[in-house]
């Protein structure tokens, strides 16, 4: 062959070279614009019914619960009641050592009885008081009687001016002495006054005693079961400062409460008299049931948390559940039946379109600032796949959500249309590279 013949023969293969070169050229670039194309994860909205709650962590505790403290000090000599004890109201739990209260009285009930004889003595000194006033008053009067009948007398010239004069002198010394037996006599009154009083105040001082030595012996204020005892046969109990707790009694165990710890953000869906169920550790296959009584007053901080109390009445007609446990509480805080149910993983999407191409969309469906940035007024974005299968934004308004679905409220959102939750790949995702999966979370408006 020679050599033009060779050469016309590679001449003719270059464009059949160029062409498959070109073609794979091609499908390396149009493999890797479509592997850098968004691939969406979705999930369709449907029509059903929605349960609304929020689970909470309690303490199951008595209806009623009464410390029993001790309001004198002492020994504790006998205990007469231990844990989970029944006892009755008046029933007595404990008895401490009385002898010292015991010679309390005693010395009352003897300085009672100085005080009354001291009293019957000055009720006496106060009739000899009274009588010598009596007679000094009739005295004053004879006095009076004679010195007119020796002024008379001084007057006719019967009798001498010195007679006279002594006669105006014993009268004026029956008048002092009239004004003595006064004094003596009051003051004879003030004492028996004193005395009075102190016959009350020995009373009061004796009724004291025997009080002390009554509350050595302590008793149960109610019906109900010992679920504390903090004394022991021996133990010194020391009442000076406060009564010092010695038993507790729970009231009735048959009916008892659950104080749910709920945070600030649920207090506002919790309504008065709602049945909730809750479960214990003792028994974890078994669903016990209770009702909302009350959302107290007294918020307190948890690491930061503001917290309320829920307190949960329920009846316990076995004594299964005992106070001190713990309840993991589901509340209700809202139903609706026959609503087209928006996904959460839809609600918490977010397209990495650039801002310029979001806004203009925004725009063009109508999308309000507040919608898509704020939440105001729960309204907020999902994503819709179109007929072409790209991303089409709609605003919608969440009611209750069971953290799966939240009920749809208002919105040009129908049963059956397709919701974007998730991506893979996107429109920044660099040449060559998937973008790794985004998924929404499973929150959504509450």
């Amino acid at each position: 062959m020679s050599l033009r013949e060779s050469f016309a023969q590679h001449k003719k293969k270059y464009p059949v070279g160029a062409v498959v070169l070109f073609l794979l050229l091609g499908g390396t670039y149009y493999y890797r614009s479509r592997s850098s194309a968004p691939k969406y994860i979705s999930a369709a909205a449907k029509r059903g019914d929605i349960h609304a709650s929020f689970q909470a962590t309690g303490t199951i505790n008595p209806l009623t619960t009464v410390p029993v403290g001790s309001y004198v000090s002492g020994t504790v000599l006998y205990i007469f009641a231990d844990f989970n004890t029944r006892v009755q109201s008046g029933q007595v739990l404990a008895q401490l050592d009385p002898a010292i209260y015991e010679a309390q009285v005693t010395t009352a009930r003897g300085n009672l009885q100085n005080a009354k004889a001291n009293l019957v003595t000055l009720q006496a000194n106060v009739g000899v008081d009274q009588a010598n006033l009596a007679k000094t008053q009739a005295n004053v009067k004879y006095q009076q009687a004679t010195a007119k009948r020796s002024q008379d007398l001084f007057a006719s010239g019967i009798v001498s001016s010195d007679a006279n004069e002594l006669t105006q002198s014993t009268l004026g010394q029956a008048v002092a002495d009239v004004n003595s037996a006064a004094a003596a006599l009051e003051q004879a009154r003030a004492q028996l006054a004193q005395a009075s009083s102190q016959v009350v105040s020995m009373e009061g001082a004796l009724r004291q005693a025997e009080t002390n030595l009554k509350y050595t012996t302590i008793v149960s204020p109610i019906d109900g079961t010992v679920v504390a005892r903090s004394i022991d046969v021996g133990q010194s109990v020391a009442a000076s400062l406060q009564a010092p707790n010695v038993f507790t009694i729970a009231q009735d165990l048959k009916r008892m409460q659950v104080y749910a710890k709920t945070d600030e953000s649920d207090t506002g869906s919790i309504q008065i008299g709602t049945v909730v169920s809750f479960q214990v550790d003792a028994f974890p296959t078994e669903q016990f049931h209770g009702r909302v009584s009350a959302v107290r007053l007294n918020a307190y901080s948890v690491q930061n948390v503001v917290t309320y109390d829920t307190i949960i009445d329920f009846d316990n007609p076995d004594e299964k559940l005992r106070p001190g446990e713990t309840a993991y509480v589901t509340i209700p805080t809202g139903n609706a039946t026959n609503v087209v149910l928006i996904p959460n993983t839809a609600l918490t999407f977010t397209s990495d379109m650039p801002r310029a191409q979001l806004q203009a969309l925004y725009k063009q469906y109508n999308i309000s600032r507040e919608a898509s940035t704020t939440h105001l007024g729960g309204w907020q974005v999902v994503w819709k796949l179109g007929p072409d299968k790209k991303p089409l934004p709609l605003a919608v308004q969440g009611g209750i959500t069971d953290f799966n679905n939240t009920q749809l409220l208002k919105g040009d959102l129908h049963e059956g249309d397709v919701l974007i939750t998730g991506q893979q790949g996107g429109s920044t995702a660099p040449s060559g590279q998937q973008r790794p999966p985004t998924f929404g979370g499973g929150g959504g408006p509450r």
